[in-house]
């Protein structure tokens, strides 16, 4: 049995929401009669077999969001989404907010946030706050660990103000040469751009564009122009063969390619890898 305490803004069928279970059965726990709720209320809640509580985190739907590609991004599948929010249909609502299986960091995520503390003020909203910074309401939820849209005058929350990549003896050893590169084209930053976008599209790494260019941080400016290496066509294939802790993303960076081209060039269709797999790179 775990416990939760009422917060402003908290509805039984939103707790229950969160946690997977019925408002019936958080109702008939708690001896609750109606749907009225105290703030400050502590509710005993039912764990539910298979669910671990502690490997969810809480995702807002956005415009153009679907069940299939919230479930492609973090690598999960619709039916487990719908089951652990008791979802009959396919069919979202913008603000609705679900429950995600955490097994899974999206490779953009894969860089170490930067934060500073904003001190939240009347009139404020998750919403007006992620604008402000120019993040997403939904990396706001889940760097403040929020369960909920609602926020209080004089909450403290951690904003990102970039990623700062990982130091790459700290992923490949200090033996770690990077390839170098000879030439590269220049590319202009356009509205919905991101380094690893960028990346995918020159069959390149993150962190061979942030060498080049200098960055500090993977946060880029509609209009800057970046420097591109231009990966040359004729080079020759490497085989590699898979050690333990191996990623595909580890191996992109490692040899400064994309893990896109990876998969391609082994028809790989997910990105499991084995131990003593060989690949193309």
């Amino acid at each position: 049995m775990q416990t939760y305490t009422v917060k402003s803004g908290d509805t039984l069928y939103g707790i229950s929401n969160q946690f997977g279970v019925s408002v019936t059965e958080l109702a008939e726990l708690n001896g609750i009669k109606g749907s009225l709720l105290n703030v400050g209320t502590v509710l005993k809640i039912p764990i539910k077999s298979g669910i671990n509580p502690n490997n969810l985190f809480m995702y807002t739907v956005v415009s153009g969001d679907t069940l299939s590609k919230i479930a492609r991004k973090y690598n999960t599948t619709v039916d487990e989404i719908k089951k652990l929010n008791y979802l009959k249909s396919d069919n979202l609502n913008i603000g609705q907010i679900i429950r995600i299986p955490e097994m899974y960091t999206p490779e953009e995520d894969m860089y170490m946030p930067s934060f500073i503390n904003y001190t939240v003020k009347k009139g404020d909203s998750l919403y007006t706050i992620a604008k402000s910074y120019n993040i997403d309401v939904n990396t706001l939820i889940k760097d403040n660990s929020l369960t909920s849209n609602s926020i209080a005058v004089g909450q403290i929350l951690k904003i990102r103000t970039g990623e700062e990549s990982m130091e790459i003896e700290e992923c490949f050893g200090e033996d770690y040469t990077p390839p170098e590169t000879n030439t590269s084209i220049t590319y202009t930053v356009k509205s919905g751009d991101s380094l690893y976008k960028i990346a995918n599209i020159y069959n390149t790494s993150v962190s061979a564009i942030m060498n080049l260019n200098n960055l500090k941080s993977s946060s880029l400016s509609v209009g800057q122009i970046l420097k591109i290496p231009k990966v040359s066509s004729g080079s020759a294939t490497v085989i590699y063969t898979v050690k333990s802790g191996d990623s595909l993303y580890s191996i992109a960076r490692k040899y400064n390619t994309s893990v896109d081209s990876i998969k391609k060039k082994n028809n790989l269709k997910t990105n499991n890898l084995s131990i003593g797999q060989q690949l193309k790179i």
